[in-house]
């Protein structure tokens, strides 16, 4: 039996390591032992400590096993089968982890309303709890009360929650005015390849911010008498470069003006949340945002983050990839209009209800209907553009509503040197995707899905895009290790069920 136990975990790992695409002796050196070794943990032929298991998931990014429970988790997909009546969008995961760093800003009691209770934020609960924060699940569960200690202890900062999150990278901003001097460790995440930090180094600076990288880790110093004497102009039109220099100009005692800055929705959420802390905002929506910052905030607030429109597009390909009419609630339209307007020009049969507003106050949603479609093929490129452009994380969607299309797609993904690749795992399902070149993949539908057992993808939107794949195949399916998924979906496969889809979790070990 135990021998059993040592195949299978084995498999794992090899299963692991060939997704993150390293081979065994990149593994060996990220584990400081021999390629020979590692080829015996991976045909079950050596022991292998619950240590050595974690530190080999923590290379991998994978949870090989997760202590207090039975071992990763897998879904067992039984597909063809049409889904029906309504299913309601969750709050926005990118606006709830910008809440949670901002929360750092303010010196009271900060209620956040309806969080998303997803992996990426118990990360960073996780972190906020290792130095000092106080934070607890009120009404039910499903809003957080957050309180921060008078003195933050950065040097108890729990390092293994922080690499895995790409999150982190945002308590610079609010950090810088909590202390004169910090550690953080590297940010992790989604695998999508080579990410600089460097247009947040560039922003941050102009606050007094010095950070040098040593040993897996950032050495923060701030400046606290500096601060912009000219209009911060963004080098990258990024999410959360905008969102570090919002939290960084929040209280600094004067004007900054950033130039270059995104308006997407977890942008305008956290906009939002800094007015309710006092701070004024103008030009939310737009590219120039000027901040009217408040040296000090010590304030009781209660906040609602919007919709996510990333998982209203994974509903509305969901049902789409399984021909079913489905009605998706609480859509934020303004951060949809280009997709819908790209899936009209396809061909989708759909109406939305009247706008009305989100709890926030500001954002608008609708309630949207999707029926069965013959899909053409779009006749441009599916590209991505910072808002209002086509969502960035919504391309991968339109390679597996590409699939069912008639013709060739085109999906031209240039943000990302990975993610591209990672469309073409559709091709063990039965897709017809072509990688041309890294950022680029031809896509010919229609498709006849077929069922397969493979290993979730690294990164977020490709696996959910498996996922919905799986749902479309005649057969049952089986995905592997999709901790990926639940970092940015809550309970996504007992939500799909409850529209008839049938999804099993289960675990090996």
């Amino acid at each position: 039996m135990a021998d059993d136990y040592l195949v299978r975990i084995g498999k794992l790992i090899r299963d692991a390591r060939q997704h993150r695409g390293w081979t065994q002796s990149q593994l060996a050196d990220a584990l400081g032992t021999s390629q020979s070794a590692v080829n015996r943990i991976e045909r079950g032929n050596q022991n292998i400590s619950l240590e050595m298991i974690a530190r080999i998931g923590e290379a991998l990014d994978s949870e090989i096993v997760s202590l207090g429970y039975a071992g990763p988790m897998h879904l067992r997909v039984v597909g063809r089968r049409r889904l029906s009546g309504s299913i309601d969008v969750k709050t926005s995961k990118n606006a709830c982890v910008a809440l949670l760093c901002g929360s750092l800003l303010n010196k009271g009691r900060t209620v956040l309303r309806r969080v998303a209770r997803i992996e990426e934020v118990y990360r960073l609960l996780e972190v906020l709890h290792s130095i000092g924060v106080r934070t607890r699940w009120i009404n039910d569960g499903t809003d957080l009360e957050i309180v921060p200690p008078a003195r933050l202890d950065m040097d108890a900062i729990d390092a293994e929650a922080a690499r895995r999150t790409r999150s982190i990278i945002m308590f610079l901003g609010p950090l810088l005015h909590r202390t004169d001097r910090f550690r953080l460790p590297y940010a992790g995440g989604c695998d999508l390849g080579t990410r600089t930090i460097e247009p947040h180094m560039i922003a941050l600076r102009r606050f007094g911010l010095d950070i040098t990288a040593t040993e897996g880790q950032y050495h923060a110093v701030v400046e606290s008498s500096a601060g912009p004497d000219r209009p911060i102009v963004l080098t990258e039109r990024g999410d959360t470069v905008t969102e570090n220099a919002l939290l960084a100009a929040a209280r600094h005692d004067g004007v900054t003006v950033i130039r270059n800055a995104s308006s997407n929705y977890m942008v305008q959420d956290l906009c939002f949340f800094l007015e309710a802390l006092g701070v004024r905002v103008d030009g939310i929506g737009t590219t120039t945002l000027t901040v009217h910052g408040v040296p000090e905030i010590d304030v009781d607030v209660d906040y609602s983050p919007s919709e996510d429109p990333v998982e209203a597009m994974s509903l509305i390909a969901a049902a789409v990839v399984t021909e079913s009419q489905l009605t998706i609630r609480r859509v934020p339209i303004e951060f949809l209009e280009i997709e819908l307007a790209v899936l009209e020009e396809m061909g989708l049969d759909h109406d939305r209800t009247p706008e009305y507003t989100a709890d926030n106050g500001r954002t608008r949603l609708v309630d949207l209907t999707v029926r069965p479609s013959k899909l053409e093929a779009p006749i441009d490129k599916i590209h991505p553009m910072p808002f209002p452009g086509l969502n960035i994380d919504n391309v991968p969607f339109f390679a597996a509503i590409a699939a069912v299309a008639q013709g060739q797609t085109l999906i031209h993904d240039w943000v990302y040197d990975n993610r591209a690749i990672y469309l073409t795992d559709l091709n063990r399902l039965g897709g017809r995707l072509q990688l041309l070149d890294p950022h680029r993949v031809l896509v010919e539908g229609p498709t006849r899905w077929r069922a397969a057992e493979m290993m979730c993808p690294p990164a977020l939107r490709p696996a959910v895009v498996v996922l919905l794949a799986m749902m479309a195949a005649e057969g049952t399916s089986v995905l592997r290790n999709v901790y990926v998924i639940n970092r940015g979906y809550e309970d996504l496969a007992e939500r799909l069920n409850s529209v008839g889809a049938q999804i099993e979790i289960f675990r090996d070990i």
